[in-house]
């Protein structure tokens, strides 16, 4: 029928469960409107540049909107199909430039379920620090200018988090351009962060090379047996000091330590399990004989091996670390104890990818070692482990009895 005020008054909206009901205009073709139980809305249905596949938009409510003006909206929606534009996919472009910077990180995090706990918590730390600004603004609004000054903003500060800052950025805005598109064409024409690379302005970071002097190796240890001796030496300072030389005594990564829970560990067959190391391989790692000693006086019970003040892991050991560093004369971080680790077992003589196995290092360059080596079960390195260990333990008698050096003990050499 020709759609009129009147016409359109009198149409009688279908009874409760009865669906909807479609009235179209005889004057415009492709103009309507749709009647169902509560409402009558206009309506415009038309092809997108002669496709097949039938598009159609609402135009408003009759009452809200006037027949006339709903009739002026449908003939622009008609043209715009008919020209090419497709108003499905405005919808959802419209519907993804609303999108924050904070919501495309909780789903970036959601579809991305094998990242590691770190990995989490650095994109937070940077989506409520570094890019707060930004945050609860929609992502597409994040621009090659924008990237550049706030890159700059956060290097005066540290440039190494700047770095680390950016790189959470880039990957986020890597999976936007993956996931949200407009037809075949990403919502993101380019990912902002590759001004950075054009330019040629990531921050030069010297990588770090911190370590306890090797001479001092002694010191280092008798502080942390002080600490465990001490009469007043309490819980938590006692499970500080032991984490701390478990530390330097299997080279591992701290939040290897700190999560280590007792049904990963095996006292009896001197063993300890990562399901999901760095290096994404579950890997079974010999316990020296000097960590079989320390584990055995803890509490052994369900939960974390070395437990917090309340529920959950330690998370520092700073005072620990503070003492070591006045003992040893330089500043050691909890990270510099593997390249110590690292450095003894070179004066042990154990072979360096031996050494980069019982560190949980990624095994690559040499296809012998990389597929032709055992890399899940390390029991089989039990003797470099425990001649590194036992030569740390061993520095710490000679610091006692005021001794200056001795001579490494090389271990075996296997093929």
């Amino acid at each position: 029928m020709k759609l009129t005020k009147k016409t359109v008054d009198a149409l009688p909206l279908p009874a409760r469960g009865g669906g909807q009901k479609l009235v179209w205009d005889d004057d415009v073709r492709g103009f309507g409107i749709r009647l169902t139980p509560t409402k009558k809305t206009y309506i415009a249905q038309g092809r997108v540049r002669g496709k097949r596949t039938e598009r159609r938009v609402s135009l408003g409510e009759h009452g809200t909107l006037t027949l006339d003006e709903a009739r002026r909206r449908a003939k622009l929606e008609l043209a715009s199909m008919l020209s090419g534009t497709d108003p499905m996919e405005d919808r959802k472009r419209s519907a993804v430039r609303a999108v924050t910077l904070r919501t495309l990180a909780k789903k970036y995090m959601e579809d991305r379920r094998d990242l590691k706990a770190s990995s989490r918590s650095d994109i937070e730390k940077h989506i409520n620090g570094s890019f707060a600004p930004w945050a609860d603004r929609p992502f597409v609004g994040i621009t090659r200018d924008k990237v550049l000054t706030r890159f700059r903003e956060l290097s005066e500060r540290s440039p190494a988090q700047a770095n680390q800052a950016f790189r959470v950025l880039r990957a986020l805005m890597n999976y936007a351009r993956a996931k949200y598109r407009a037809g075949d064409t990403p919502i993101l024409p380019e990912n902002p962060v590759r001004v950075l690379s054009d330019a040629k302005i990531w921050n030069r970071i010297q990588a770090r090379s911190g370590r306890i002097p090797t001479a001092k190796t002694g010191a280092a240890w008798n502080v942390l047996q002080e600490l465990r001796r001490a009469p007043d030496a309490s819980r938590v300072g006692e499970t500080l000091a032991d984490a701390v030389a478990f530390l330097m005594l299997t080279g591992c990564r701290w939040g290897e330590m700190a999560g280590l829970t007792w049904d990963r560990v095996n006292l009896e067959d001197a063993t300890w399990y990562i399901p999901d190391p760095k290096n994404r391989t579950p890997v079974t790692f010999p316990l020296p004989a000097a960590v079989v000693e320390i584990l055995k006086k803890r509490r052994q019970k369900h939960g974390f091996v070395f437990p917090g003040r309340s529920e959950g892991h330690i998370r520092e050991a700073r005072s620990v670390m503070d003492k070591i560093s006045a003992a040893v004369g330089v500043r050691v971080s909890p990270h510099d104890l593997r390249r110590t680790y690292r450095a003894i077992a070179g004066e042990c003589g154990v072979e360096f990818w031996k050494t980069k196995l019982l560190m949980g290092h990624k095994m690559s360059g040499d296809v012998t070692i990389a597929h032709y080596t055992e890399k899940s079960d390390l029991r089989y390195l039990a003797a470099e482990s425990n001649t590194i260990a036992a030569w740390i333990v061993r520095q710490g008698t000679i610091a006692a009895a005021g001794n200056v050096i001795d001579m490494p003990t090389r271990v075996r050499k296997t093929r």
